[in-house]
Parts: C-alpha cells; sequence; structure tokens
C-alpha cells in the first residue's frame, strides 16, 4: 500500500506546473529512460537511484550522496501509477533546503508520439498556498525544465 498520509495536497485547490519537450526516439524508449536506473544515469548525472517498476515501488534518486541519508534526493517516493510506453506518475519530495521536505507533491509524465519522436509532458501537481508552498513551486519551476533539457539533449 502507498502511504498517503505525506500527501496534503486534495481536491481541485491546488497549484500546478507543466513542462513538455520532445524528444527524438520513441516513446517506449524515452519512458525506458525514466524508469530503469541504468537508462535514467545515462542522461540525468545522478549518483545512484532505487527504482521499482511496481505501484508503491520506489522511485527514489539520490542527488547528493554527500548528505545523510534521508536527505539525498527523493527518498521515499513511490511509483503510483504506470503504463509501458505511456505513463509514469510517482510521488515527489522538496529538496532538504526546504522546510516541507516531508510534504510530497506528485508527477505524472506522459509520453506521447510525435512527427520529430515522443512528446514528453511533465505534470507536477499538489502544490498548496502560502510561502512554503510558493518556494516548493517555484523550485521545481526551475528545476523541471532543466531535467527535460537533459532529456532531450540526450537524444539531440
Amino acid at each position: 500500500m502507498i502511504d498517503t498520509s505525506t500527501i496534503p495536497g486534495s481536491g481541485s485547490n491546488i497549484r500546478t506546473l507543466e513542462v513538455e519537450t520532445t524528444v527524438s526516439a520513441g516513446p517506449l524508449e524515452v519512458w525506458r529512460a525514466w524508469t530503469s536506473k541504468e537508462d535514467l544515469q545515462k542522461w540525468w548525472p545522478v549518483p545512484d537511484a532505487h527504482i521499482e517498476l511496481r505501484i508503491g515501488g520506489p522511485f527514489e534518486l539520490m542527488m547528493t550522496m554527500s548528505l545523510p541519508a534521508g536527505l539525498r534526493g527523493s527518498e521515499g517516493c513511490r511509483i503510483l501509477s504506470y503504463i509501458p510506453g505511456e505513463l509514469l506518475s510517482f510521488t515527489w519530495n522538496a529538496p532538504p533546503t526546504l522546510p516541507l521536505r516531508s510534504s510530497n507533491t506528485w508527477v505524472a509524465i506522459t509520453f506521447r508520439p510525435a512527427d520529430e519522436g515522443t512528446r514528453v509532458r511533465l505534470v507536477h501537481t499538489g502544490f498548496l498556498t502560502g510561502t512554503d508552498w510558493d518556494d516548493y513551486l517555484a523550485y521545481f519551476a526551475e528545476t523541471w525544465p532543466y531535467v527535460l533539457d537533459l532529456l532531450s539533449n540526450h537524444w539531440a
């Protein structure tokens, strides 16, 4: 079972950010680039990852190994759903520098065929209101475009 107690966002009064890119590879190949540790590390320079492709499985990307366990990245994040070659969704947390580290949001990524390859749409949602939530949202408004650029450039 997925523990939803760390996800305060609910209903339709949540904030969302959306980022899109087109990747010069097929949908299944791009989907695998998100769901396999080996494929993910080819384009996103994360030192370690723990991904188990199952509902409730970990989706943990360790960004900073010099920090103590629990503060290295997305520890504790879980896969919510997936459709091979089409969809991946997972819980997500704020970086350890932000006060809402223990409050999860969620991300849904879709992979659609496009003339040039695959259209990747990342939707990060579950943000509430308030200064701390504004900081959480602003952090990922800068981070996700960078991540999708890494993904797109991998196949450039």
